[in-house]
């Protein structure tokens, strides 16, 4: 029981970032073509919850790298490591 939860929350956990890499292949695409764009607040609510997809994502496609404001995602990724270390060292 207890390990299909924690199955679930890490599965749950990777697709979350995989959503945050594509939004930001999607802005980057759209910014590209001229279209509408996504907001940017969507952005990084995407980055507050997949810090890791949403940095793969900026990285990878050179992508809101330069905006101050997204500079926050960093400190996301590091209070989910953070989160991450003390879930393995003390909860499991």
């Amino acid at each position: 029981m207890i390990l299909d939860l924690i199955t679930l929350i890490i599965v749950l956990y990777v697709i979350v970032n995989i959503i945050s890499v594509y939004l930001f292949y999607a802005d980057k695409r759209k910014a590209v073509k001229g279209n509408y764009r996504t907001k940017e607040s969507s952005l990084i609510v995407a980055g507050f919850f997949g810090p890791f997809g949403a940095v793969i994502g900026m990285k990878a496609f050179r992508h809101k790298t330069r905006k101050a404001k997204f500079k926050v995602i960093y400190v996301f990724l590091a209070l989910h490591l953070i989160g991450i270390a003390y879930w393995l060292l003390y909860i499991c």
